[in-house]
């Protein structure tokens, strides 16, 4: 029972870590409508101003307690800054245009922020350090022979996690923009006809994911250290949003840590010993396309019924 608790609550918590990035595509698509394959690249960005803050304040002889905070409070600016940008020069031309169009306009956004990422912080690979601890400690001693062999910064992420979901279902179930956005994301020309403003709910909502994406991109960032290939976490995303529903920010979570487990436990128990590894690469694509088969709003997406 020991050597499968401890593979669970691994999986478990690296499917917190999917879950942090997948909140900020069910943000953006609850408040619009619209899948925004931006979301990685916005990580990445992210997580780039951060390190890259902290290590010129600190070369400017800061101490590192408080060039971590001014480095987010900087990081966190530019992320509102590039979701004012976003909405001026891309969404606001297209308000009321077809989904379709929208998601071909978060591609280009997604190859701008790379670029200009690139441009101004550079490509190299970088260490974030914000004084998270990183080394693995045992719990449950006492029960299981050995413990159970944890991360400390698995466990962070997990009530990281567990705050933000907090924070954004009291946002969308008890403010008056909460309310606002999802009636955008109903109906945007008849959210706009009873006077909530498109665009600046639009404003708020990218904004909004976009600190998600700061937060995602420290944890990451932490983890594996700041390099391009962050970006490329959002695709394990994609299989958190199917199972959990792209409308719920209960889902990502939930979807995250099926995802994580079922990965984990299939690799060791399925994928190693019949297989010789490697099911933990596509494993949790396939039960993605077995919930599109069966239930393709997700566990908790709310189901649509056109009538024709």
């Amino acid at each position: 029972m020991g050597p499968f608790l401890e593979v669970l609550i691994g999986g478990l918590l690296a499917g917190i870590l999917y879950s942090l990035v997948a909140l900020g595509f069910v943000l953006i698509f609850k408040a619009s409508g619209v899948f925004n394959f931006a979301q990685g690249a916005m990580v990445l960005f992210a997580a780039l101003a951060l390190v890259r803050s902290i290590e010129v304040l600190q070369s400017w002889g800061v101490n590192a307690g408080l060039a971590i905070v001014i480095g987010f409070l900087f990081s966190g600016a530019l992320m509102v800054a590039l979701a004012f940008a976003v909405e001026r020069m891309v969404l606001r031309p297209l308000v009321n245009q077809e989904g379709i169009i929208l998601f071909m306009a978060t591609i280009g956004i997604t190859f701008f922020i790379d670029g200009f990422g690139q441009q101004i912080f550079g490509s190299d690979a970088y260490q974030l350090d914000i004084g998270i601890p990183k080394e693995s400690i045992f719990l449950l001693e006492g029960v299981f022979e050995g413990g159970i062999l944890v991360n400390e910064l698995d466990l962070w992420a997990g009530a990281t996690a567990g705050l933000l979901v907090l924070g954004l279902a009291l946002f969308f179930q008890k403010t008056r923009i909460g309310r606002a956005l999802r009636a955008v994301a109903d109906d945007h020309q008849a959210a706009q006809s009873v006077g909530i403003p498109l665009n600046h709910i639009w404003v708020i909502v990218w904004a909004v994911a976009g600190i998600v994406a700061l937060v995602a991109g420290t944890i990451w960032g932490s983890k594996l250290g700041v390099q391009f290939s962050i970006a490329q976490i959002a695709l394990k995303a994609l299989p958190v949003l199917i199972l959990g529903g792209f409308t719920s920010v209960p889902g990502a979570i939930i979807g995250g840590l099926i995802i994580g487990a079922g990965e984990k436990l299939a690799e060791v128990y399925i994928g190693l010993p019949y297989f010789d590894g490697g099911i933990e690469n596509w494993f949790a694509y396939m039960l993605a396309l077995v919930f599109l088969l069966i239930r393709p709003q997700g566990l908790f997406g709310e189901r649509i019924i056109e009538r024709i």
